[in-house]
């Protein structure tokens, strides 16, 4: 049975998916907030920008719409057009102080990404960060992942940008038509509704019972054999690929983040010379910088389990909801060949890509929806069976402009769902940027940790040619040098 859907042809009801974020975002060990932060060339005028997303907001409906939750769970919790919304609480303005730098903003990012977002108002800030050296300023486009994943949400905010600095006005879009919808009010249209909801359900479940019964009796053998493939598909798709790392065990609720930017056209190279694919160059640094900091520690592993979100949005697919499954890898951080590195990982994401049950999680959101949130909380720990999430955002490939102000840099930050450390590469204008998010708890040597960033990337960028490419760290200092030491009394040495 299809979805019923709003003006913006987006869901009005939350998939079960959806709705376990949305549950979520009360809880700070299972808050699902992304982050988009630019660095823009110029501080944009303040009116213009405010005006930008007036405008967006005006035309994507879900910018303005906001969840109701069923009193009794009869029916699907609505997305409905907010009565009461008010623009300025969703776009904000701050100044750091000058000069400021990415580091002080990404701390005012941690900051906001560790608090919850009002689950009564449409669920998205973006804060506008004055102050930043020679005249820069920067956005803190916070969303949660209730909302839509990281490729729906570039698809949603393309709205509030520009291809050129000053384009021909446009005139403002309608606004919107708000709705009164209470959460009695969904129930009560729910009870109404369930009497055909459940012959509907009925009847679906009856036709999908007599289709498979008609392909057991068609042909037995293949029915069992799929049943079991497909079993046996679930257990690799949701057991872990590795061991866990003994240095990342730890959890706690203060995180930080790091990052580093490298041309596009570089990492791209680097892929190529191995015969990879850009997504498994990326990895393969990852996987060099945490080869680098465990050695570093003296607790070096040949592997530890990483989870990487694969789109599975189709083109006519809508920008709102979540579209993804998680591909379970064992990173083969023991390997110090770059290349090679790069080969075991296209072998296995190639392979996971094709598991029959890549979508189980989606399958399951439905049951998972069912449980109470303390329940839910200690189920979500054991299912996430990662160390690191790793994921890949590609943006826009040209220049764009925000209020006047070109978008000089985009950098991703993610959700830290149970796991020790959320990196997101993010690819836009011709530039590749790499934010790693980690917890305090596990990643305790936060300078160690910043230079093996760079050096793990500067491994795979050096399969690019002669001379090879470098990375340049966005948010610490460059000492210089190509290794890690850590000396006896437990300080980083550079």
């Amino acid at each position: 049975m299809s979805r019923p859907v709003d003006a913006n042809g987006m869901p009005s009801e939350l998939g079960p998916l959806d709705m376990l974020l949305h549950r979520g975002e009360a809880n700070p060990r299972t808050r699902s907030g992304i982050m988009a932060l630019e660095i823009l060339d110029t501080t944009p005028d303040w009116e213009r920008f405010r005006a930008c997303f007036e405008n967006a907001s005006r035309k994507v409906l879900r910018l303005r719409q906001r969840v109701v939750v069923p009193t009794l769970p009869t029916a699907a919790a609505r997305w409905v057009v907010d009565p009461d919304f008010n623009l300025d609480f969703h776009v904000r303005r701050v100044r750091v102080p000058e000069p400021g730098t990415l580091r002080q903003v990404l701390d005012l990012a941690e900051v906001s990404l560790q608090s919850p977002l009002d689950i009564s108002r449409p669920l998205w800030t973006a804060t506008l960060v004055e102050g930043l050296e020679g005249g820069k300023a920067a956005t803190l486009l916070h969303l949660s992942h209730a909302v839509t994943d990281g490729v729906g949400a570039a698809t949603m905010f393309a709205e509030i940008y520009d291809l050129e600095r000053e384009p021909a006005p446009r005139p403002a879009p309608p606004m919107p038509v708000p709705q009164d919808l209470t959460p009695n009010d969904l129930m009560r249209e729910g009870f109404n509704q369930l009497p055909g909801a459940v012959v509907g359900g009925v009847l679906g479940a009856v036709a999908g019972g007599l289709s498979v019964i008609g392909r057991v009796v068609r042909n037995p053998g293949t029915a069992v054999f799929d049943a079991v493939d497909y079993a046996r598909s679930g257990r690799r798709v949701m057991g872990r690929a590795a061991e866990p790392s003994p240095l990342l065990r730890r959890r706690s609720l203060s995180s930080r983040s790091e990052a580093i930017e490298m041309r596009l056209a570089d990492l791209r190279a680097a892929a190529h010379a191995a015969g990879g694919s850009i997504n498994d160059a990326y990895l393969a640094g990852l996987c060099g910088a945490l080869r680098l900091y465990h050695e570093a520690l003296g607790v070096p592993v040949n592997s530890l389990p990483m989870a990487v979100p694969v789109s599975l949005r189709a083109e006519a697919d809508p920008a709102g909801g979540n579209r993804f499954a998680g591909v379970n890898l064992a990173a083969p951080i023991g390997v110090a060949d770059a290349a090679l590195r790069i080969k075991k990982i296209r072998k296995q994401m190639t392979s996971r890509r094709e598991e029959a049950a890549i979508d189980l999680i989606g399958s399951v959101a439905p049951v998972l929806g069912l449980l109470p949130d303390a329940v839910l909380e200690a189920v979500s720990g054991s299912v996430v069976a990662s160390d690191v999430q790793a994921s890949n955002v590609p943006v826009f490939a040209g220049d764009t402009y925000i209020a006047g102000a070109k978008v000089l840099r985009q950098f991703g930050l993610g959700p830290l769902p149970g796991v020790a450390m959320m990196v997101v590469l993010v690819s836009r204008g011709g530039y590749a940027t790499v934010t790693a998010r980690y917890d305090r708890a596990s990643i305790t040597d936060e300078k160690l940790f910043a230079r093996c960033l760079r050096l793990g990337f500067d491994e795979v960028l050096a399969l690019a040619g002669d001379p090879p490419p470098r990375v340049v760290p966005a948010s610490f200092p460059d000492p210089g040098g190509d290794s890690v030491t850590t000396p006896a009394n437990g300080s980083v040495a550079y």
